[in-house]
């Protein structure tokens, strides 16, 4: 396809992670053919294309970490590294046949309801589309959140985000890192070694848990490919115990304590100094924040050449980091493991419903809702993919194969109503958001004592799902018509698809 392109498309998907490249297979499995997929970057993989911070590993099991319809029977660690699972991607893109539906380089600057015409409008960095239907799969953890720390931009020295590691740097120096998030966790032990000295800045202590992750021994590969329902057994059995935690987490706070109790040996196990170990206890329940696996991060802590900086950042000068106490730390090299921007998405300025009106509109100072985090109101054949509240406590891939099958099922009812677009009722969606605020009111995120992108500045939970991955999963598997508005098709008729005729179901 040639830049600055005008085409159209039956439907068209933003971003190349798991999300997007998900529903791609999926339509492509059931005989749609008529898609593109926009991806920004020159490779697919999403954040974990972008990430290559050393040390960067998934906290999920790889067993659960993949698609269910594209299990890999090679995974060589139990909890797989960054390289294995983009190689994991290219392999389903290659091997699924995905790959000729998508656009690098192409940066989605712009994507508009036509409320006449009953398309969306698509301008990318290298041409123009129009789509009957448009999935956005942006990804919560695709925009790097850089601190608003005043003196920043003045620092002499190298500052770089996990998210963009910049490999070239000079580590062998004095390094800060601002921040303790699942990234700084797995770096800091990969950094710590080679520097003169690390100074981190910590607001916020993680909970810590061991980490069981290791090796797949190549006589368990040669069973999970000789024998596949052994794979599938384990992703069930990962399944089952991520999916125990809801209770817990949801409404009995209780059943938590075993799990603060394990950390709290861990971290008695592995740092011996009370007060560093005091500087490490969180004061939030367990659970408040997503808690973290690490055999190595609090022994990199407990390094001659590694300080734990607690006091509050007052600025950054050309020469290092002053803080709240008045002392000025002296380093090199700034590393921001500061995490994602995941409610002020600037993805959400670029999409726009009926009237004009963008995501970043609807849902102003980043109190996003939807309804099951898959459809928005005022956004007609619009489907999101990982939005508010349809986080499970489990693999994200297992939620985003949820979406992507109600996604079709949506599909299929517009094909056998012959109607030009499906958009869910303001009513349905204010039910459905008043259901998750009253699941949620006693939920350890909401009341567990600490703050977190999980909610909103008013306080709104607005990432989880009130309940069990089999719940959503279920909640997933039908359209209820009586929650949507549906848009007779415009003369003359726009086109439908012709393979999703063939997969009509209702």
């Amino acid at each position: 396809m040639s830049e600055r392109t005008s085409e159209h498309v039956d439907i068209a998907i933003i971003g190349t992670g798991f999300g997007g490249l998900g529903a791609a297979i999926r339509l492509k499995q059931e005989g749609i053919e008529d898609f593109v997929v926009f991806e920004r970057a020159d490779a697919v993989g999403g954040t974990w294309h972008v990430n290559t911070y050393p040390g960067a590993q998934c906290d999920i099991p790889s067993a659960l970490y993949s698609f269910s319809f594209a299990p890999n029977p090679d995974w060589t660690r139990l909890y797989p590294l960054q390289p294995e699972i983009e190689a994991y991607l290219n392999d389903c893109t290659d091997r699924l046949g995905v790959r000729r539906h998508i656009r690098f380089g192409h940066d989605v600057q712009d994507a508009s309801w036509d409320d006449d015409a009953r398309l969306w409008s698509v301008t990318t960095s290298n041409g123009h589309w129009t789509a009957r239907v448009l999935i956005g799969a942006l990804g919560p953890f695709s925009e790097a959140a850089t601190p608003d720390i005043a003196g920043l931009e003045t620092f002499a020295g190298n500052v770089f985000h996990s998210a963009d590691w910049d490999h070239e740097a000079e580590l062998a120096g004095r390094i800060a890192v601002i921040g303790t998030g699942a990234s700084a966790v797995q770096f800091i032990p990969q950094i710590a070694p080679e520097a003169e000295h690390l100074t981190l800045f910590q607001r916020t202590p993680t909970w810590i848990m061991p980490h069981p992750d290791r090796p797949v021994h190549a006589r368990v590969r040669n069973l999970f490919r000789r024998v596949p329902r052994t794979q599938r057994a384990l992703r069930k059995q990962f399944d089952l115990v991520q999916d125990a935690f809801v209770p817990g987490l949801v409404r009995w706070n209780r059943l938590l304590a075993p799990a603060a109790a394990l950390g709290r040996v861990h971290l008695r196990r592995q740092v011996g100094d009370p007060e560093l170990r005091k500087k490490l206890t969180p004061d939030y329940a367990f659970g408040c924040k997503r808690p973290t696996f690490s055999n190595k991060y609090y022994p990199a802590l407990t390094r001659p050449n590694v300080t734990v900086e607690t006091a509050a950042i007052n600025s950054v000068r050309p020469e290092g980091i002053e803080t709240a106490d008045g002392v000025v730390h002296e380093v090199d090299t700034i590393v921001l493991g500061t995490g994602f921007t995941v409610s002020r998405h600037s993805g959400f300025r670029r999409i726009r419903g009926r009237g004009g009106v963008s995501l970043a509109e609807t849902w102003p100072n980043g109190e996003m809702a939807s309804y099951r985090g898959t459809t928005v109101h005022g956004f007609p054949n619009f489907f999101m993919i990982l939005g508010p509240n349809s986080v499970v406590y489990t693999s994200q891939v297992v939620t985003i194969e949820a979406q992507v099958e109600h996604i079709l099922a949506a599909l299929r009812v517009l094909s056998t109503r012959k109607d030009s677009a499906i958009e869910v009722k303001a009513s349905a969606q204010q039910e459905f958001c008043s259901m998750v605020d009253r699941k949620l009111a006693g939920s350890v995120w909401n009341s567990g004592g600490c703050s977190s992108y999980y909610l909103s500045p008013s306080g709104r939970n607005v990432t989880f799902w009130p309940g069990s991955v089999r719940s959503f999963t279920r909640a997933m598997s039908r359209v209820e018509l009586s929650d949507y508005i549906f848009y007779p098709a415009v003369a003359p008729a726009t086109t439908t698809g012709p393979a999703l005729e063939e997969v009509v179901t209702q």
